[in-house]
């Protein structure tokens, strides 16, 4: 088969995730061969995103005074998911940067705590008001260190 000949995306996940969720799949959530779509998986990190963020006292749209954006993603599809099962995702933010971070994912089978996928998430602080990247605000980072070493 030429898919075991292609060259594959590799992430390396963090030792420890600091935050967890469950998003159950939805009849909706399937494509045309019956199982979780590609896109929904992208769907589902977001939902987790915007949990984790809820969990800090944060929003998308403020992240201790500066907005943020999804500068890239990647995705490594595991195994199928299907209308019924709940997914487990878990969260952890790593690669600080002046301006962003990145945040992993791990979504697993709740049932069978088999892996579904595996996600990594760029993120950009931004500023809504002048349409420029801006500095990741020292709190935010505090207390994001401090949820990704528990």
């Amino acid at each position: 088969m030429l898919f075991y000949f292609m060259a594959r995306i590799k992430l390396d996940l963090p030792s420890v995730f600091s935050f967890s969720t469950e998003v159950p799949i939805r009849v909706t959530d399937l494509n045309y061969g019956g199982h979780v779509g590609n896109d929904t998986i992208l769907s589902i990190v977001h939902e987790a995103r915007v949990q984790y963020f809820n969990s800090l006292g944060y929003t998308e749209l403020s992240l201790a005074g500066v907005g943020v954006i999804m500068a890239d993603s990647a995705i490594v599809y595991k195994s199928e998911s299907f209308h019924g099962d709940t997914l487990r995702i878990e969260v952890a933010a790593a690669e600080f940067s002046k301006y962003g971070f990145d945040l992993y994912y791990k979504l697993s089978n709740k049932a069978t705590g088999k892996t579904v996928a595996e996600a990594k998430t760029g993120i950009v602080c931004f500023d809504y008001q002048i349409r420029k990247v801006a500095a990741l605000p020292t709190e935010a980072l505090e207390k994001l260190q401090i949820t990704d070493s528990q």
